[in-house]
């Protein structure tokens, strides 16, 4: 696979993927990766380093690209096979899976891209979302959110270090659309009479709503089952670089198992239950309703574009007492979501806490 890059002079060149994220320091030999702290290409032997294109030096705008248009739609099960790679840089060679288009060499921590060879099926990422979270400021948050956790146990604060951490992007759909909704919405409103009894009575009404949906993001995959990475699926894309390999030099990434059909059809479930939220907001306000008894609408979408978009999350996991606990930092935002170990003992405390108040209220205001 073949990209163009701004190569170390002024003029663009095209080179392989391969060439560009194991690409040489000029100082030392070493291979240059992508460092989220100074968002730059950096050797981390000698200090060389290499700063990357800015939005504003030249086209950076990721397209939208038009969804009828699109030939390459379907789901591909990449993550039911396995592949070799040689490490250009030691001769190692290990399996890695189909769906990941990037690794670092196990041996000697050479970064290697795989290319996707003849493979006309599978669709290019046309952005980025670069990391901002290193490795060890990873670390330093989980650090914080373990000694955040109320149950959990003294021992697991003090003691737990998470392991592991891998640094991956992530493939997502993001779909906009103008959307068009008639619908008919049923309203209660009660009423106090004299005696201070409640009656409702119920009004219809029918309207049409319209609305503008921007980046509709959609997870692209399949072959993650982490419940957490879902929750920690939420960027900043004003952010959002135009696609290029040097970003992922020395990070995993996977391409998409959930195709570009299969996404939208997702997508347009998360719209109507965005669009159902904001029409019975908007109808129980103007209306001055107590509630939205019923709501029915049908949508109509048109001019449907859609970006594919690689995003940057850290999973890690950690032992505590025999039992893994998994955890996912947000590789732009540093948001974390996981599992700690709880404490019987603690929670146990706890609720006897509350009763005591419970009961302590209830003697003095009972009365």
């Amino acid at each position: 696979m073949s990209e163009n890059i701004f190569d170390e002079g002024a003029n663009i060149t095209t080179a392989t993927t391969e060439e560009v994220t194991d690409k040489k320091c000029p100082g030392c030999g070493a291979t240059v990766v992508y460092d989220p702290e100074t968002l730059s290409m950096t050797c981390p032997f000698c200090g060389y380093t290499k700063q990357l294109p800015k939005p504003e030096d030249g086209d950076q705008d990721v397209q939208e690209l038009d969804f009828e248009s699109a030939k390459i739609r379907a789901s591909l099960d990449w993550g039911t096979a396995n592949k070799s790679m040689v490490c250009k840089n030691c001769g190692a060679e290990t399996l890695m899976d189909a769906a990941d288009t990037a690794q670092c060499c196990p041996y000697c921590g050479s970064t290697q891209v795989m290319p996707v060879d003849g493979d006309d099926n599978v669709m290019a990422p046309g952005g980025v979302v670069p990391f901002e979270i290193t490795k060890e400021k990873a670390a330093q948050l989980f650090k914080s959110w373990m000694k955040g956790k109320l149950f959990a146990p003294k021992e697991a604060k003090t003691s737990c270090e998470a392991k592991n951490f891998s640094g991956i992007y992530l493939p997502y759909w993001t779909y906009d659309s103008q959307t068009t909704s008639p619908y008919t919405i049923k309203l209660a409103f009660d009423h106090r009479d004299k005696d201070g009894n409640t009656h409702t009575t119920y009004k219809t009404y029918n309207g049409i709503y319209e609305r503008f949906i921007d980046d509709e993001t959609v997870y692209a995959s399949k072959k993650t089952t982490n419940p957490y990475i879902r929750a920690a699926s939420s960027f900043d894309f004003s952010k959002l670089r135009k696609y290029s390999p040097e970003f992922i030099a020395g990070f995993l990434a996977e391409r998409y198992t959930v195709g570009l059909d299969e996404g939208w059809e997702t997508a347009k479930n998360q719209i109507k239950a965005k669009l159902k939220n904001e029409i019975g907001s908007k109808e129980r306000s103007a209306r001055h309703a107590d509630r939205v008894e019923n709501l029915t609408f049908s949508t109509s979408y048109s001019n449907v574009t859609f970006k594919y978009i690689l995003a940057p999350i850290w999973i890690a996991n950690f032992k505590f007492k025999d039992k893994v606990y998994n955890i996912v930092v947000n590789g732009q935002t540093g948001k974390i979501h996981g599992s700690a170990p709880v404490s019987p003992i603690k929670v146990a405390i706890a609720i006897a806490i509350v009763i005591a108040v419970f009961i302590i209220l209830f003697k003095v205001f009972g009365n």
